[in-house]
């Protein structure tokens, strides 16, 4: 069992230099083969890419507000909100204010 302190690791991704010198942070709080859970802090503007997940990937926003978009469709997701997107396919995501999100990413082992 892992058991985590989300406020407290908000605090501690936003007081790192990384935070206070960039527009972002991150830390991964679990890893298996099969799953990845990492905490995300972007400051407003910050423009994660264009890229693809190797697996199904959930993304929960903690504060602020994102922009989550694929080629067909724009999600405006706040506090409170959630999405799911299946493995490979191209996204981008765009604070639209200063933001936390948790993204989960399960990974299937090849059989």
């Amino acid at each position: 069992m892992v058991t985590l302190n989300l406020t407290a690791l908000i605090k501690q991704l936003k007081e790192e230099d990384t935070y206070q010198t960039s527009d972002r942070n991150s830390i991964t709080l679990f890893k298996s083969d099969g799953m990845r859970i990492v905490l995300i802090a972007l400051r407003e503007g910050a423009e994660m890419k264009t890229h693809r997940a190797p697996g199904i990937i959930s993304v929960q926003v903690i504060e602020g507000g994102i922009s989550f978009e694929t080629e067909q469709k724009t999600a405006e997701r706040s506090a409170g909100q959630m999405l799911a997107l299946h493995a490979g396919i191209p996204h981008r995501v765009t604070a639209r204010k200063d933001s936390v999100f948790l993204l989960t990413l399960a990974i299937s082992k090849p059989s």
